[in-house]
């Protein structure tokens, strides 16, 4: 019996300190419904940050938007060294 009460008494205390100190979810990001990407460039990857976000193209660049949109910087990837000998 006193196990079956320090059990629970330790379930509900840990189920308590979970939810008091989670961290409080971040707001949801928005990303506008629409972007323009350069001419020729066909998006790969997607990710984002707080204050932007970045589209990976096929033809190797990092374009990076601001949330209203608008290009805020290019990245040009370079190709990969060839392996030595």
């Amino acid at each position: 019996m006193t196990l079956t009460a320090v059990m629970i008494v330790g379930v509900i205390t840990v189920v308590a300190l979970l939810v008091t100190r989670m961290p409080q979810a971040a707001p949801p990001l928005t990303v506008p419904s629409q972007i323009s990407l350069p001419d020729g460039a066909r998006p790969k990857a997607f990710t984002q940050g707080d204050d932007f976000f970045a589209v990976v193209t096929t033809d190797d660049r990092i374009l990076i938007f601001r949330r209203d949109g608008s290009l805020r910087q290019e990245v040009a990837i370079a190709p990969d060294p060839a392996p030595a000998p």
